[in-house]
C-alpha cells in the first residue's frame, strides 16, 4: 500500500479528463479533479504520492472499504462463469444475492427489485407506490437527498432540485425534525418530535390524504446533515401513513448496510416501511447495484398484474456477486459490530472532544460510522460557518478548512457548512484517530473565521 510516485502517468491520466470526461454537479472549467493512482482500505493516493485517509468512503458507498480481496476474487469468478444476463432468467448470483438481503432488511419486505443504483430505485419505489394506490402525490422533505434522475431530483430537497424542478412531478415537500436548526421553535426532541408529526399531518390534510400515494425519507438523512430523527418520530409517520392509506417508502442508500451501526438504520427506530430503497453499501460500490425492497402487500399488486417497470442490467451478475461476498465479507469480519463499535468508542468521544475545543463547531451529531460536524461563525446565534449554498468567495471557509484537512491527508466530505465523517465500516481504531488529529489541525484553520 506505498504509493509509487509517477507524475508523468499522472499528467497524462489529468490530460485526458480534462479533454473527454465531464463530470457531474460541476462548471466543468472550474474544477481540477486529483488523479488517483491507487486505493487499499480506507485509503488512496495519487501519483505524486501522497496518501490520503479517506473519511468520505468514495460518495459514502465503500462501507468495506477499497479493493477487499474477497469481494475482488468473486467479481473475477462470476466474470469466469457468466459475466451477464438478461433479468428475465433466474441467475445463482442474483437468486443469492436477493436472498441475503431479504434475509437482512426489516419485517416482511422480503422481494427484490434491482436497480443500478439509488435514483433508479427511488424512481422505481415512487411507480410502485403509485400504482399500488392508485394516487399521485409523494411527499419528501426539504432537507433530503435521493438522487438525480427526474422523479429522485424532484423529491430531493436541497439546491440540486432548483435547476430541474418545474413543480410538475407530484412531489410536496414538509419540514421534518431538525432541533439544531428546528422550524418548529421547539426546545426539546419531544417537542420537536410532537410538532413535526403535527406539521405532517396539517400537511397532508391540506393536500387531500387521498391523493398521495407515498411518503419518502431518508431513515437518517445523509448529504443533508445526518440528523438523527428524534425517538418517537418515524413511528409516527409509520402510524400516519397506516392511517391514510399512503405508502411509507424509507431510502436507505447511504445508510443502509452497516454504515450506522446496523444492517439498516430502520433496525434503530423499531419501524418497518412499505418499501426501502438500497445501493451504495450493498456491494461497497464494486459495481453498480441498487434496489428496492418490497413488503408482501405491494408485491401482491403485482403478481397477476404486471409491473411496468425494468432494466437491462437489473440484478447484473457481477454486480450481484460483489452482493453476495460483500455480504459475508461483512458478517464474517463483524463490520457491522465494528462500525457501531468505533462510532461509540472512538469518534462519538473524539467529535465531541474536538466540538469542545473548537469554537467554530456548533454541533455533533451521528451513529456508528455516519457523524456530521456543523460549522458555525458564532456558537449563541448559531450562524452557519458559510451561507447556504454558498459559493466562491462566501464559501472560503468551508474551503479552507478543506484544504487544510487535505494537507494532512485527510479526504474531507464537506457539504455547505458541514463536513460529514463517513470513513469506511471498516476502519480501524488506529485509522479512526489519525483522522480524528487531522481533523483536529483542520479545525484550527476553521476557527480563523469566528467572528
Amino acid at each position: 500500500m506505498t504509493p509509487q510516485p509517477n507524475p508523468q502517468a499522472g499528467a497524462a491520466v489529468k490530460a485526458a479528463d480534462r479533454a473527454h470526461v465531464f463530470h457531474s454537479w460541476s462548471a466543468q472549467d472550474l474544477i481540477d479533479p486529483l488523479a488517483v493512482a491507487g486505493a487499499e482500505g480506507a485509503y488512496f493516493w495519487d501519483y505524486e504520492g501522497n496518501r490520503y485517509l479517506d473519511f468520505t468512503s468514495g460518495l459514502v458507498f465503500t462501507n468495506i472499504g477499497y479493493q477487499h480481496p474477497k469481494v475482488v476474487a468473486a467479481i473475477q469468478e462470476q466474470a469466469a462463469k457468466l459475466t451477464t444476463f438478461a433479468p428475465a432468467f433466474a441467475v445463482e448470483a442474483r437468486s443469492e444475492a436477493a436472498r441475503l438481503i431479504a434475509e437482512r432488511t426489516p419485517g416482511d419486505l422480503d422481494k427484490i427489485f434491482f436497480t443500478n443504483g439509488g435514483a433508479e430505485a427511488i424512481e422505481n419505489a415512487t411507480r410502485m407506490a403509485r400504482l399500488h394506490t392508485g394516487r399521485h402525490k409523494v411527499l419528501s422533505a426539504y432537507r433530503s437527498y435521493h438522487g438525480a434522475t427526474s422523479t429522485a431530483i424532484n423529491l430531493t430537497g436541497d439546491p440540486r432540485r432548483w435547476p430541474s424542478d418545474n413543480g410538475s412531478a407530484g412531489v410536496v415537500h414538509f419540514w421534518a425534525p431538525f432541533l439544531y436548526r428546528s422550524p418548529f421553535y421547539a426546545e426539546t426532541e419531544e417537542q420537536e418530535c410532537a410538532r413535526a408529526l403535527q406539521h405532517l399531518e396539517d400537511t397532508i390534510a391540506f393536500e387531500g390524504p387521498a391523493t398521495i400515494a407515498a411518503l419518502i425519507l431518508e431513515t437518517i438523512p445523509g448529504t443533508a446533515g445526518i440528523m438523527m430523527p428524534p425517538p418517537g418520530y418515524l413511528a409516527g409517520v409509520r402510524a400516519i401513513c397506516d392511517r391514510y392509506g399512503i405508502v411509507f417508502v424509507l431510502d436507505e442508500v447511504m445508510a443502509g448496510f452497516g454504515r450506522t451501526g446496523s444492517w439498516f438504520a430502520a433496525d434503530q427506530f423499531d419501524v418497518v416501511p412499505d418499501l426501502l430503497t438500497f445501493a451504495k453499501g450493498v456491494n461497497s460500490g464494486y459495481v453498480p447495484l441498487g434496489g428496492v425492497a418490497i413488503s408482501g402487500a405491494i408485491a401482491e399488486t403485482f403478481a397477476r398484474r404486471p409491473y411496468p417497470g425494468g432494466l437491462t442490467y437489473s440484478g447484473h451478475p457481477l454486480a450481484c456477486a460483489a452482493a453476495v461476498a460483500t455480504i459475508g465479507v461483512m458478517e464474517d469480519e463483524g463490520v457491522v459490530e465494528n462500525a457501531a463499535r468505533i462510532g461509540a468508542d472512538v469518534l462519538a468521544p473524539g467529535l465531541r472532544d474536538l466540538a469542545g475545543r473548537h469554537p467554530s463547531v456548533g454541533d455533533v451529531r451521528g451513529t456508528g460510522v455516519f457523524w456530521a460536524l456543523e460549522l458555525v461563525r458564532d456558537r449563541e446565534t448559531r450562524e452557519p460557518l458559510v451561507p447556504y449554498n454558498a459559493t466562491g468567495e462566501a464559501n472560503a471557509p468551508m474551503a479552507a478548512f478543506g484544504a487544510a484537512a487535505k494537507k494532512r491527508g485527510l479526504w474531507p466530505f464537506i457539504n455547505m457548512n458541514r463536513t460529514h465523517v463517513v470513513p469506511p465500516c471498516t476502519i480501524t481504531d488506529a485509522e479512526a484517530k489519525e483522522g480524528l488529529a487531522a481533523l483536529d489541525e483542520a479545525l484550527t484553520e476553521a476557527d480563523r473565521f469566528i467572528a
